[in-house]
């Protein structure tokens, strides 16, 4: 399907790996011009890199640092003409006990995966409205649908962001000018993020990590965990000029794992 966006600016935070990576490299083969973010320069680089080499055609402009920090936001958002598409994606806050955790871990959490793709959103938006095109989705959690324990950081700040799009994604002067905004719910992919997941759930059970995956793939419909390629495909198409009569929905990736109707 020729998705039509060829030509187009995006950003995607936390791109030089896992499911970033995939929307970035999605996005590259069907054409659209790139502003990748991460911390780590020389991976954020390397990753640019190998998206040139998905399109002779587009640009792609790397911009390493801490999207949460307001200079390396305005950096990125100065990277482009233009941002016409938006992939906000953050790593998670850590898992652990929330006794543990201090008020400190829960700003920081609010910060990185709440507040900052806000700032990034109020700072697109408009423009996309202007332009008459608009795209934004914001990579989140299962664990918004369905809570994880462990993950009790990444539960709240994330089910923030959740309800704050809720009422943004429906506002006329946005949704009327054909820009829509998104959530993707992945559920268990192949990344590091699962890896850390799954080390810390074998170290509190005595059990090896491959026995928690196997025991994990089990639990899941599709017998298996996604992969960044098809988790990445997914968000292509809803960036795409097809997807403009979906906004302000939250859509779940994840082998049928959660059971309910709803």
């Amino acid at each position: 399907m020729e998705l039509g966006i060829a030509g187009r600016w995006a950003l995607v935070c936390a791109a030089s790996k896992g499911l970033g990576k995939g929307c970035a490299a999605a996005l590259a083969r069907e054409g659209v011009n790139l502003v990748v973010n991460a911390r780590k320069l020389e991976v954020l680089e390397a990753t640019a890199a190998q998206l040139r080499a998905l399109h002779p055609a587009i640009e792609v402009r790397s911009v390493a640092g801490d999207i949460s920090r307001d200079d390396v936001r305005q950096a990125a958002l100065a990277a482009g003409p233009q941002i016409d598409i938006l992939v906000n994606n953050a790593g998670g806050p850590p898992p652990g006990d929330f006794r543990d955790w201090s008020r400190e871990d829960w700003l920081q959490a609010v910060e990185i995966n709440m507040l900052t793709p806000i700032e990034l959103i109020k700072a697109t938006v408009d423009g996309m409205a202007a332009r008459g095109f608009g795209r934004v989705v914001n990579i989140t959690s299962a664990a918004v649908k369905a809570p994880i324990d462990i993950l009790g950081l990444s539960n709240g700040a994330r089910s923030g962001l959740t309800g704050f799009i809720a009422g943004l994604a429906r506002q006329p002067h946005l949704a009327g000018r054909n820009v829509t905004i998104n959530n993707l719910l992945p559920g268990a992919f192949d990344t590091d993020r699962l890896r850390q997941t799954l080390d810390a759930a074998a170290r509190a059970s005595a059990q090896s990590s491959t026995a928690i995956a196997e025991q994990r793939q089990r639990g899941i419909p599709a017998g298996r965990f996604g992969s960044a390629d098809e988790f990445g495909a997914f968000c292509a198409f809803l960036c795409s000029a097809h997807a403009g009569y979906m906004t302000g929905q939250n859509l779940l990736l994840d082998g049928g794992h959660y059971p309910g109707t709803f």
